[in-house]
């Protein structure tokens, strides 16, 4: 497997989308019941969260268009008003957007030439010279927990809490040290490690945030980045170990990352409690007490939320082929890749294109046999790469408030969810302090609990999950912003990007 080709050759749809934030600190909305645009939101939420697309980019411009969540476009109109609509000519909603080196964007009315800049309030565009209100900060839209890879080393950024150090270092991202949450404050970024620490100015990792911990990052549509300190310093990877660092002589593109949600690796295990696991190069048995590298899946299922594929970290997947067998050999665009997935009580149950369900064989080789599933059918599935959640649902993300009691699901900044596995798929939620989750009467919960309850998580997509509640109903986002569990069905409210 080459290095190069585990990314994707083209960026995911929340790659390209950003909040834009004015120079009052208020970001760019739509006002779907309005047909306006305003600068009056102090979160970044679905109305703040618009999708760049480029037509044309260079070094340090690009021809973009702005789309919301709702598919309608930025338009500027010939008195220098914005509204969002679809456009009526070709180059009706396009902008010259510009790369400032301070990280800031500009954007500039194709047809008019006028900048759009903002009162605090409203936005608008109508003046040709530029200043200081027309800057904006771009903020990636994207989940919080994200990997970082560097095309110029191929490699993603790997925190190593033994060693208090980061390193560029990792060609598959498949364990959670790979994986960091993006805290953003105050206009700058702070990168927490999946151990909870903080990567500083002084290329080490240090236990709490501080001025030390805070970079500016540059953003380019497509979910490119890069970090500095402010003060010309570069974060990029240094020396023989690619040891992540500020420096100020990078190599021509050294300092650009792309910055990509954090991917979903799970183990699976069979009914004998062994691990399937890759061996002969494509080869699948159930075979291995032991967790390696070549027992770890990534999750994937885009579109269809019932339909998966599995790859494996020799970088192909499963496929179903001759014999009923199944094999580590198959490519992205092959429907012998494609299962459908079932669940039982957090257990998964996974079923061939041929509508065969796949099962362990008497020799611990992975088949597709059986056309009703049984006990033998059924896998206790683990997320591998996951030692905490961070949950965003529809209003935000779960996460204490100093002014509620309960949790609540409208934050704009996540708390973890640390992850006490007890059985397949069941899982005790413990707060940051080291408490438990508790459930009232109510359905609503609390983080200062004594006892450890169970939740069942099941997967719904790549980076999408449920939780059945220990009450028996699902978790779900609430527009007051308070988090229930009081679902019977699933509903989009009781989906969670994790």
């Amino acid at each position: 497997m080459e290095e190069v080709e585990w990314m994707q050759r083209r960026p995911n749809p929340e790659d390209l989308r950003v909040g834009l934030i004015s120079w009052a600190g208020s970001y760019l909305t739509y006002e779907p019941y309005k047909n306006m645009v305003t600068t009056t939101a102090k979160g970044l939420g679905r109305r703040q969260t618009w999708e760049i697309l480029v037509s044309n980019e260079h070094e340090t411009q690009a021809v973009v268009r702005l789309r919301s969540f709702q598919g309608l476009y930025l338009l500027c109109e010939a008195d220098g008003s914005l509204r969002y609509d679809r456009p009526r000519t070709s180059h009706h909603g396009c902008f010259l957007l510009r790369f400032h080196r301070n990280g800031k964007w500009t954007l500039q009315c194709i047809i008019s030439g006028r900048y759009l800049e903002s009162d605090g309030h409203d936005v608008f565009c109508n003046s040709r010279v530029l200043s200081a209100y027309h800057m904006w900060t771009p903020r990636p839209a994207l989940h919080a927990h994200v990997v970082l890879y560097s095309p110029f080393n191929h490699c993603y950024a790997r925190a190593d809490s033994t060693a208090g150090r980061v390193w560029v270092d990792a060609p598959v991202p498949c364990l959670g040290e790979c994986g960091f949450l993006l805290h953003f404050q105050d206009g700058c970024y702070h990168l927490e490690t999946s151990t909870h620490c903080f990567l500083s100015h002084l290329d080490q990792l240090v236990s709490q945030p501080s001025s030390q911990t805070a970079f500016h990052m540059q953003v380019r549509p497509g979910g490119v980045v890069a970090l500095s300190d402010g003060e010309g310093g570069m974060l990029y990877a240094q020396g023989p170990r690619l040891l992540l660092g500020l420096g100020s002589n990078p190599r021509r593109g050294e300092e650009w990352f792309i910055l990509q949600h954090c991917p979903t690796w799970v183990s699976l295990r069979a009914k004998t409690r062994k691990f399937l696991s890759v061996v002969y190069d494509d080869e699948v048995y159930a075979a291995s007490e032991h967790l390696t590298p070549m027992s770890l899946f990534q999750f994937e299922s885009d579109n269809d939320r019932s339909i998966l594929q599995l790859r494996s970290a020799n970088g192909c997947y499963l496929a179903q082929r001759r014999h009923r067998t199944v094999l580590a050999n198959g490519h992205r665009q092959e429907c012998d890749t494609f299962l459908r997935m079932h669940w039982n009580c957090g257990r998964i149950i996974l079923q061939s294109p041929n509508g065969r369900f796949l099962g362990i064989a008497p020799n611990s080789l992975l088949i597709a046999s059986a056309t009703i599933p049984g006990p033998s059918e059924e896998f206790g599935i683990r997320l591998a790469n996951r030692p905490f959640l961070a949950l965003r649902g529809r209003y935000g993300y779960v996460g204490i408030s100093s002014g509620h009691d309960l949790m609540q699901c409208n934050m704009d900044q996540p708390d973890c969810i640390h992850l006490l596995p007890c059985r397949q798929g069941i899982y005790h939620f413990q707060a940051q302090g080291g408490s438990f989750w508790s459930i009232t009467s109510f359905g609503t919960f609390r983080p200062w609990g004594k006892f450890a309850l169970n939740f069942c998580i099941e997967l719904q997509g790549s980076n999408l999950l449920t939780v059945l509640a220990p009450n028996g109903f699902y978790m779900r986002s609430d527009r007051s912003g308070t988090l229930l569990a009081d679902s019977e069905d699933i509903t989009k409210e009781c989906i969670w990007e994790f």
